[in-house]
């Protein structure tokens, strides 16, 4: 019996590269991978929907869901985490030496919808007491490159928000002190993000929080979140031809982490051997920070449905049940 042949986009870390290279396979299915970045990659499947199966930012996902006839149903694989109001860079002679101090100031963002922007507000407001509507902000990318381009996105009601003019960019903007800072800074080279400017390397630049570590250990220990990211969609329309695919798919990915994780306690039994760490710390490579499904991970993805209904993304609080495909609900 022939294979499905399914086309699958991919950043390329540590989980998606097993599915990559073809050493961890999805039963029955075939694979042709490409691998982009990011930013690129959502474009392209809100745009043009290239890929049969891919990550998605999630919150453009669950905006697109929300508009109703999505082309996409989610599995709950979350390939890219992070803390992401710790991205944050401010100028050095603004006085900004705390994020309440943002209130007021003019904050870049290459997109206001992205995910990264998305968690980074809601931390600030429930952390720091800063609202969205206490910044003037300003987006990169035009409407013909953003990914709200493709969702209808329209600024929340209450929102100051500017378009970045086509010849500068944040990094330009950031060190001719026309914005006091930006909410986090992307600067590869992409089909969507013009930033390039090393704004690391200038003194008029420095971290919000100028050890991200302590910061986003603080953060962890009071919520128990790690910011999920992306998660991965399949066509609706081959779903609904081949509804095991979702749980193929998910089996595979789930795999490949499971290869990656074994072998990080592999390289790292050395050190416990050799009493370079406490024994103690062993117990710490049983928590699994890109722990997958819906059931696990419900806490935060109650949270960043909250957060985008809040934030005027999404007309509604989405349901975990619109977003992702019923075979992967117990999971």
């Amino acid at each position: 019996m022939t294979n499905l042949q399914l086309s699958i986009a991919l950043s390329n870390n540590d989980r998606t590269r097993p599915i990559i290279d073809g050493s961890v396979k999805p039963d029955g299915i075939d694979l042709i991978p490409t691998v982009l970045h990011p930013s690129e990659m959502f474009w392209r499947q809100l745009h043009l929907a290239e890929f049969d199966v891919s990550e998605m930012s999630m919150s453009s996902l669950l905006i697109d869901i929300s508009h109703g006839d999505s082309n996409w149903v989610a599995i709950p694989v979350f390939t890219s985490r992070s803390f992401f109001h710790t991205g944050a860079w401010v100028r050095t002679d603004r006085g900004i030496e705390s994020p309440e101090q943002l209130k007021g100031k003019q904050v870049g963002v290459p997109e206001y919808q992205q995910t990264a922007a998305l968690w980074s507000r809601g931390v600030l407001q429930h952390e720091f007491g800063v609202h969205p509507r206490d910044i003037e902000w300003h987006m990169e990318r035009t409407p013909e490159r953003s990914h709200g381009g493709a969702t209808g996105f329209k600024p929340p009601e209450g929102v100051r928000l500017n378009q970045i003019p086509q010849e500068k960019s944040i990094g330009s903007m950031l060190l001719s002190g026309e914005l006091d800072a930006t909410l986090l800074y992307i600067p590869d080279n992409n089909l969507v993000d013009r930033s390039r400017e090393d704004i690391a390397a200038s003194p008029k630049m420095r971290l919000l929080f100028p050890n991200q570590g302590d910061e986003g250990a603080r953060y962890f220990k009071k919520t128990g979140f790690y910011h999920i990211n992306h998660a991965m969609v399949v066509r609706k329309s081959i779903l609904n031809e081949h509804p095991w695919v979702a749980l193929n798919v998910f089996n595979a990915m789930r795999r490949a982490k499971e290869t990656v994780t074994a072998r990080t306690k592999e390289l790292v039994d050395v050190y416990f051997r050799l009493g370079l760490l406490p024994p103690e710390s062993r117990k710490a490579l049983n928590v699994d920070p890109f722990a997958y499904g819906v059931k696990t991970n419900r806490e935060i993805l109650d949270t960043i449905t909250q957060y985008s209904q809040e934030q005027g993304l999404t007309p509604r609080k989405l349901e975990l049940e619109e977003v992702f495909a019923p075979s992967t609900m117990d999971l």
